[in-house]
């Protein structure tokens, strides 16, 4: 009697309400007329007449009704195909409540956010340190990617300005890869407390970038998410740890208790951390890469800048610098807005202070 994507006719009605009485089920209804038996539920369940309602002016009188009471015509409902009709009339017409980011005032601080490199996340707490009495100038982060993605021309604009630019939302998860045993490898288990809650400072997350042509390693502090990096010009694990020395190294020592890393093979070198700048080193357990989410966090940003399958070359060290230092920079909502850079100098500031007391004792 009509097509699935079209609404409910008054003749299709006129069938639910013969069949009704006939104490047909809602499944053979919709049988016969062709349709869901979900559509024949919900028409049923939205638009029964009840008597008190006989104007329609009002909202239907349903007063509470034990099952085990015997219910008269006053608060019986029954379904009755033109005011079914009528009433599904009004719904239609009734105005749609709006989308939260199509107020220009939102979007455009959203957008302006956006543009800037900063996380759907970051801009929801960022709204309410910055508007804390404008309850318009609220949104999720999860808002904010279903608003992009909803539309293709917002999704072609700004779908490369989340933290992972890709054009279609993807499912968590990945590959499985055959894995060799790495020589002298402490589990993540063994790391100290302090460590694993993020209250000490010193403790580090390393990964490696992997492109086209050379591949940056990057180096994330646990405490303050304060992010390093430097290019590497080839894949082994040699060269790797050669430019993750020069990274160390011109720190103090109270800021190189730990590093944790993957299980890659460019970490198999990772005995020199602890012979040279004398860093404990700790592997994440397999498949776990959450166990290490500010560095993984960190190579998203990355990621953000080289082109699509660019080539990364040693003499794009300056472009890596600045790239960087925009990261450590940018406000954290997690650092109660705070940047990783000034978190970092602050705990510098403390150790050095540390240093001070014992050694003037």
């Amino acid at each position: 009697m009509g097509e699935a994507c079209s609404r409910l006719s008054e003749e299709e009605r006129r069938v639910i309400r013969i069949e009704i009485g006939n104490g047909t089920s809602i499944r053979r209804i919709g049988l016969m007329l062709g349709r869901n038996a979900s559509t024949v539920g919900r028409e049923i369940k939205r638009n029964t007449w009840f008597p008190s309602n006989e104007n329609e002016s009002c909202r239907p009188y349903r007063p509470y009704r034990p099952k085990r009471l015997k219910t008269g015509p006053w608060t019986g409902g029954c379904y009755i195909a033109g005011p079914a009709r009528r009433k599904a009339g009004r719904r239609r017409a009734e105005p749609r409540r709006r989308y939260r980011l199509s107020c220009e005032r939102l979007w455009a601080r959203v957008a302006e956010w956006l543009g800037c490199g900063w996380s759907p996340l970051l801009i929801s707490g960022g709204l309410r340190v910055l508007f804390p009495d404008d309850s318009a100038m609220r949104v999720c982060p999860e808002t904010v990617c279903r608003w992009i993605h909803a539309d293709r021309h917002r999704r072609e604009r700004w779908a490369r300005c989340l933290p992972r630019g890709h054009g279609r939302r993807r499912r968590r998860g990945g590959g499985r890869t055959s894995r060799f045993p790495i020589p002298g490898r402490v589990p993540i288990s063994e790391r100290p407390p302090e460590a694993g809650d993020r209250s000490g400072f010193g403790h580090w997350e390393a990964d490696g970038v992997i492109g086209v042509g050379c591949n940056p390693r990057t180096e994330v502090e646990r405490k303050t998410r304060f992010l390093m990096a430097g290019i590497v010009p080839g894949k082994t694990a040699w060269e790797g740890v050669g430019a993750r020395l020069a990274m160390f190294s011109p720190l103090p020592a109270g800021a190189r208790g730990g590093v944790t890393h993957d299980n890659g093979a460019g970490f198999a070198c990772h005995t020199r951390l602890r012979d040279g700048p004398g860093m404990d080193t700790y592997f994440a357990d397999p498949y776990s890469s959450r166990r290490r989410g500010s560095n993984e966090n960190g190579n998203g940003m990355i990621r953000r800048y080289p082109p699509e399958r660019g080539e990364i070359r040693m003499d794009m060290a300056g472009e890596l610098r600045e790239i960087v230092d925009e990261a450590d920079n940018r406000p954290m909502r997690v650092l109660d807005y705070r940047t990783p850079a000034e978190a970092f100098a602050d705990e510098l500031l403390e150790l050095q202070d540390q240093q001070g007391c014992c050694t003037s004792k």
